[in-house]
């Protein structure tokens, strides 16, 4: 079975492999208070800076979810207000979450069709961080890289803080433009479920502490005092923190997977545009991401397609939110191959014939 689902989506081929190795150098029985645990987070860390190009002095944690990230930025670096800007579900799930967690919300929803302008949005002084989605995964719409450094520019006192959940590890991000990042380890970064990486400047730190919230086990505070020693202020997940350290070793630079993610990219978009009956969910080419590809028809079209999609051991992704039934949605994450792609491709062909 091969699956283009955006998340889980396919772990790397290798992943099997290293968690054998885990297994047989007893990783998995590690105490995750002792040295060689010690060990192997201060260097997956490191080399996750590597890849990545994270400036050096970028905290990295290592948390159980993007969602939980959710709960530890509004506890840990929001007293009062905060500003979201979104246009599409996780995004706006973000803010409902930050809202019921006593956050005074601004809430910006803008057209998924549209490029954000910096002009539309009314951040004041009050607000003490803006949260974006830089890949929104569920109608597969990104941000651009210069909306990142206008938004840096506009707003230099605020903390930014951005969701990359399908987009770190697959296509580069000046890191430097924002204050916390974000991302579940299931999609780009070809991972088993169970785990999220969150990144924080050293204005965020000061932030965290200035502020001292420790009513949680996730509190931001406590987790910067744990991971002076490279550690967690709980039981993390040893097993996904061994597979990412094998999997940064073995994928390269984040330069090379970011050109080859959007060569792909360029390639699906115009491979589906010839295709009848399915049009693109997103016809401003300006807007679309290049981790996630969704295309839309009829409702008994979609249903048809996936279907049949299935009889030939192919996973495609449902839709999401209100684009559920007439949307499918395919990952163009690294850790698929290219004969995936192929297979992929010869389907449509052979459906369309």
């Amino acid at each position: 079975m091969i699956t283009f689902y955006p998340g889980p989506s396919k772990v790397y081929p290798q992943i099997g492999k290293y968690t054998q190795q885990a297994v047989e150098k007893g990783i998995l029985s590690q105490n995750h208070r002792s040295s060689a645990f010690v060990e192997l987070s201060s260097q997956t860390i490191s080399l996750l800076k590597q890849k990545l190009t994270i400036p050096p002095d970028y905290w990295v944690f290592y948390t159980s979810s993007a969602t939980e990230c959710w709960e530890i930025i509004a506890q840990s670096l929001i007293q009062k207000q905060s500003y979201h800007v979104y246009n599409g579900a996780f995004g706006e799930k973000w803010a409902k979450r930050t809202q019921e967690l006593g956050i005074n919300t601004t809430q910006y929803a803008f057209d998924p069709a549209t490029s954000l302008d910096i002009l539309q949005l009314t951040i004041n002084p009050a607000h003490e961080l803006i949260a974006i989605t830089h890949n929104e995964t569920s109608n597969a719409t990104a941000l651009s890289s210069t909306f990142l450094r206008d938004l840096r520019q506009s707003f230099p006192a605020q903390l930014i803080a951005v969701d990359a959940t399908s987009s770190l590890g697959g296509v580069q991000l000046d890191i430097s433009q924002a204050d916390v990042w974000y991302a579940s380890v299931q999609k780009c970064l070809g991972l088993p479920a169970g785990m999220a990486i969150m990144l924080c400047s050293p204005k965020a730190i000061e932030h965290a502490l200035a502020i001292n919230e420790r009513n949680h086990y996730n509190s931001l505070a406590l987790m910067i005092e744990k991971m002076q020693d490279w550690q967690t202020t709980y039981t993390p997940n040893i097993l996904n923190i061994y597979l990412l350290n094998q999997v940064l070793q073995q994928v390269p630079s984040i330069e090379k997977v970011d050109k080859m993610v959007k060569q792909r990219a360029q390639a699906y978009y115009s491979f589906f545009e010839k295709i009848e009956g399915l049009q693109l969910l997103n016809e401003n080419p300006a807007v679309r991401s290049a981790t996630v590809i969704s295309l839309k028809g009829s409702l008994n079209r979609i249903a048809h397609i996936k279907d049949l999609a299935k009889q030939k051991n192919i996973i495609l992704g449902n839709g999401y939110g209100k684009w559920k039934d007439t949307t499918f949605r395919i990952a163009n994450f690294p850790a698929i191959e290219d004969f995936e792609i192929e297979l992929l491709k010869d389907f449509f062909n052979t459906m369309m014939s």
